[in-house]
């Protein structure tokens, strides 16, 4: 599938953000990349406009990894963040960074790669081998 015509890029898409104020991270990359076809949500980390958008539209509430804060949208289906997980580069750092892909700035596989081995859920670990073969492979 196209990634610009996948459900949940549509969302984000929708809500007209700045692209110079904000990146996909979390599995998000995975999706673009084609190493995954299904991620549960989308992850983005926003700055300056773009959360001043996101905080418009819902109220924002406390991370679930305790360090920042996060605005749900579309029942979850999107989450965008004021900054990413501890001991993770600042937002405007991973903007800068991004790969664009389609139109849209992704967090790069390696920086994804960075925080999915230091996490313990099974989902990021079998992610961790995904990421892996395909560098492997490109």
């Amino acid at each position: 599938m196209e990634l610009r015509r996948h459900p949940l890029i549509q969302k984000l898409l929708s809500l007209n953000l700045p692209s110079s104020d904000y990146v996909v991270a979390g599995s998000g990359p995975l999706l673009a990349h084609g190493i995954r076809e299904r991620v549960g949500d989308l992850d983005v980390v926003a700055r300056g406009a773009a959360w001043k958008i996101a905080e418009g539209l819902a109220d924002p509430v406390v991370a679930p990894s305790g360090h920042g804060r996060v605005v749900p949208l579309f029942g979850g289906a999107i989450d965008v963040f004021d900054r990413w997980l501890p001991g993770t580069p600042e937002p405007d750092v991973l903007i800068k960074d991004a790969e664009w892909m389609s139109g849209i700035p992704f967090c790069p596989l390696s920086q994804v790669l960075m925080w999915k081995e230091r996490s313990l859920r099974p989902k990021d670990q079998a992610d961790v081998q995904l990421i892996k073969d395909f560098l492997h492979r490109t």
